[in-house]
């Protein structure tokens, strides 16, 4: 039977923290089915006690069960370990020191292979091993250098997890710490209307002050990660929305949301209370969405109070366009990649005018994003587009530098 140990090498360590454990069961199953026994598993030692972090449950004669554990000091691992049996035997009860073992002659265990798992740091983390009920005069050296080489890939994906966890446990202090000292704030950038010749609305961009100083992007993204995104999300709608007890009544505050967050039911929390007719609501997932279904009808009631939908990031990659395709957003945001130097490139000029096509025949409204001169404004007025924002029209700041800039 072939047995790819670089496959498996490769797979496993290009999972997730989540998948690690499934990938080290899988490398169980093959050298345990490889060899033709009957029992597979990865050991801890912890704490005086062999625990068995990892089995193979394939074979339905396995007693092992993931999770449980026994005195170390009784195993067949710990002797395997301090060189008292050796690492191959073909029969275990031909051997004095594990014959004298009742567990030996309990389940039985006849032929028996087991290596210790070295981490980096030179410490022993455990073991891993194979053995079946009967004895096996097969065995032989390559065998266990097979069993030496997969282990070296267990201890790999032990210490991928490990540092895994230590990073989680990191990035939920960090957040949490950020929610917790207020190091979370808002800066808004007008969005300015070149026919009525005025601002219009207001987009509310998250800022952090904490360390590490890092973008909002990152932030969010780890948040999400660590299963803190809706409380990091709903804090910093939160805070934006605040802006509508101070702009002009006829000015509205549009926020940023995820389509995860709004199908996790969220939204009810965020909006309450609120006066809806002045939010817009922008959908910012640069991923596809697979419960379209479910996400128009997660906004629907809000939808019908008043609020009005944005898909940003229009232009900027395949997400947007079916999120466009399946919410009929109220608004299109053109993505900065797009406006910028939209004046200077004919592609660019092409495809913002499809967008803009297309916003007319739905009933849709273009905001450009990200429009830096002069010349970039002139051409997008000249393709049809009547709001904008950027830094040529004005630059993000909090709430009272916009309210003195207003007045």
């Amino acid at each position: 039977m072939d047995l790819s140990i670089s496959a498996l090498l490769s797979s496993g360590l290009e999972h997730q923290a989540g998948a690690r454990g499934d990938t080290v069961a899988q490398i169980l199953g093959a050298v345990r089915r490889h060899l033709e026994m009957d029992v597979a598993f990865v050991s801890e030692f912890f704490q005086g006690q062999r625990v068995f972090r990892h089995v193979d449950s394939t074979n339905p004669r396995n007693p092992i069960k993931p999770g449980a554990g026994d005195p170390l000091e009784a195993s067949f691992c710990k002797r395997v370990v301090d060189g008292h049996l050796p690492q191959l035997m073909r029969d275990a009860r031909r051997n004095p020191v594990s014959a004298a073992l009742d567990v030996t002659h309990a389940l039985p265990v006849g032929a028996h292979l087991s290596v210790p798992i070295r981490l980096s740091d030179g410490s022993t983390y455990g073991t891993f091993c194979c053995f079946s009920f009967t004895a096996d005069e097969s065995l032989d050296e390559r065998d266990l250098k097979m069993m030496r080489a997969f282990a070296e890939v267990t201890a790999k994906l032990i210490e991928a997890e490990r540092a895994a966890v230590v990073r989680k446990r990191e990035l939920k202090h960090k957040i949490r710490k950020a929610l917790s000292s207020n190091k979370l704030s808002t800066a808004y950038q007008p969005i300015y209307d070149l026919v009525a010749d005025k601002i219009v609305g207001v987009e509310a961009l998250s800022r952090f002050q904490a360390l590490p100083l890092q973008s909002p992007d990152i932030w969010f993204g780890e948040a999400n990660e660590v299963g803190l995104g809706v409380e990091l999300e709903s804090r910093a709608i939160q805070l934006g929305l605040r802006a509508l007890e101070h702009l002009p009544l006829d000015m509205y505050v549009s926020v940023n949301i995820s389509p995860q967050h709004i199908l996790d039911g969220a939204m009810a929390g965020i909006f309450s209370n609120m006066p809806l007719d002045r939010v817009v609501l922008e959908i910012t997932e640069h991923s596809a969405v697979a419960e379209y279904d479910g996400l128009a009808s997660q906004l629907a009631p809000f939808r019908a109070r008043g609020m009005r939908i944005a898909v940003d990031d229009a232009g900027a990659g395949y997400a947007s366009f079916r999120h466009i395709l399946n919410l009929a957003p109220d608004r299109i945001k053109l993505d900065m990649s797009l406006t910028r130097n939209i004046d200077r490139d004919g592609s660019r000029r092409a495809l913002a005018a499809a967008f803009i096509r297309f916003a007319e025949e739905t009933g849709a409204k273009i905001i450009a994003e990200g429009v830096e001169t002069q010349s970039e404004l002139d051409t997008l007025k000249a393709l049809g587009v009547s709001t904008v924002q950027g830094h040529f029209v004005g630059r993000p700041a909090p709430i009272g530098d916009l309210l003195t800039y207003l007045h």
